[in-house]
């Protein structure tokens, strides 16, 4: 497969949830035979249809906590990756309370569809996972959910960090450290700053630390919708000094077009 990044979503929290003002598929990263889908929501095996993404190609979940924005369709999407079980193959990398709930809720992954996936792996800070060629890193983050975590994903060809839901903490710049594409989710727009998630202002912060390539915005809330994601987008590039995109839905990115190796490659030949 030709790398790309695909959004089947970039809406987040209860009313765009509701509404589906945004879809809530998460994204898919396709790198070579690896097919990695990222924050399964509600609507994510519509969306991959929508948006001309197969399933089945999934060789790998990555789910950042126990919220229903990000973790709602595991369960359906491990079983059209496997065929309900019948082909098992793949990893499911996750917060711990995904797969084994908490004291006060259940596990969102069901007994059954833990049996369909031969690698069930808890996601924690630090902790690597490979796929083939793929490392997979899960990172710190500040949440109300327990257990939540980010994501850091490096391939031969770049590097790729996701923050999930977090607010800002010190030394969060550090997990991140040699991204070349940062895709954050921007929860509200400057100015409306909400506990545990980050908004414009916190965006900024982070990519005048980390300097990636590209930052991408997505995971919009109400207010981030009203303020309009282009307009944040702009702002944020120009405070940053870091390109920057707002995410829509169905959005493919090239990611090896921001990738420092890619770079350094090209002006080799000169």
């Amino acid at each position: 497969m030709q790398p790309k990044i695909v959004f089947l979503g970039t809406g987040g929290a209860r009313f765009v949830v509701a509404k589906q003002f945004r879809a809530t598929g998460g994204f898919v990263l396709q790198y070579g035979n690896e097919q990695i889908h990222i924050d399964p929501g509600p609507g994510a095996l519509v969306r991959a249809r929508q948006f001309d993404v197969d399933i089945e190609k999934n060789t790998a979940v990555l789910v950042s906590h126990d919220h229903l924005d990000h973790c709602n369709d595991v369960n359906a999407v491990i079983d059209a990756m496997t065929k309900g079980g019948i082909t098992k193959k793949g990893v499911l990398i996750a917060a711990k309370p995904v797969v084994k709930g908490t004291k006060d809720k259940y596990p969102y992954l069901t007994t059954y569809h833990a049996k369909c996936i031969p690698k069930i792996v808890i996601a924690e800070p630090g902790k690597r996972t490979s796929l083939n060629n793929i490392s997979i890193t899960p990172t710190k983050a500040k949440h109300d959910a327990p257990g939540t975590v980010g994501f850091k994903i490096i391939t031969p060809k770049f590097t790729l960090g996701y923050t999930s839901d977090t607010d800002w903490f010190r030394g969060i710049e550090k997990e991140y450290k040699g991204c070349d594409i940062m895709i954050i989710d921007n929860l509200r727009c400057f100015g409306k700053k909400y506990k545990g998630h980050f908004s414009s202002a916190e965006t900024v912060k982070l990519l005048q630390k980390v300097k990636p390539k590209l930052a991408i915005i997505q995971h919009f809330g109400m207010t981030m919708l009203k303020a309009n994601p282009v307009y944040e987008a702009r702002e944020i590039q120009k405070k940053s000094k870091v390109q920057t995109i707002a995410a829509t839905d169905g959005m493919h990115v090239d990611p090896i077009s921001y990738s420092a190796k890619s770079g350094q490659t090209t002006l080799s030949n000169y």
